[in-house]
C-alpha cells in the first residue's frame, strides 16, 4: 500500500473544527490585550491618589509594552491559524513544506498551524 499523500476529508474537517477553536479564543485574546492597550478596561489611574500615582504609571507603561508585544505575537499567531484554514480548504493541510511527506497528527494537533514535520525542523530530511 502506498503512504498516504495528503489527510482524507474527514480528517481536513476534524482539523477545521480544531483550528476554528483555536482562531476563535486568539481571537478572545487579542480583544483583550487590544483594550488594555487603548485603556478601555477600566483599569488606568486617573482615581488614584497621587502618592501612588507615579508607581503606577511606570507599572502601567512596562505592562502597556508588554501587552503591546502579546498582542503583536497574537495577530501573528491569528494570520498562521487563518493561512492553516486556507491550506484546509485547498486540501493541502498537513503536508510538509520542505519534505512533502504528511505532519504527524500529533504534531499538527499540537501545533495546528504547523508547516514542517519533526524530522523538517530539526533538519534531518536529507
Amino acid at each position: 500500500m502506498s503512504e498516504k499523500t495528503r489527510y482524507s476529508d474527514e480528517e481536513l474537517q476534524e482539523f477545521k473544527e480544531l483550528i476554528l477553536e483555536k482562531l476563535e479564543k486568539a481571537r478572545r485574546d487579542y480583544d483583550t490585550l487590544k483594550a488594555t492597550l487603548s485603556g478601555s478596561d477600566g483599569n488606568d489611574i486617573a482615581d488614584t491618589s497621587p502618592t501612588f500615582k507615579v508607581l503606577e504609571e511606570g507599572a502601567s507603561v512596562l505592562s502597556k509594552e508588554e501587552a503591546g508585544r502579546l498582542a503583536q505575537r497574537q495577530a501573528k499567531f491569528i494570520s498562521h491559524l487563518e493561512a492553516a484554514l486556507v491550506r484546509v480548504e485547498n486540501k493541502t493541510y498537513g503536508i510538509c513544506r520542505a519534505t512533502g511527506k504528511l505532519i504527524s497528527k500529533e504534531r499538527l494537533r499540537a501545533v495546528p498551524h504547523a508547516t514542517l514535520s519533526m524530522e523538517a525542523k530539526e533538519g534531518n530530511n536529507a
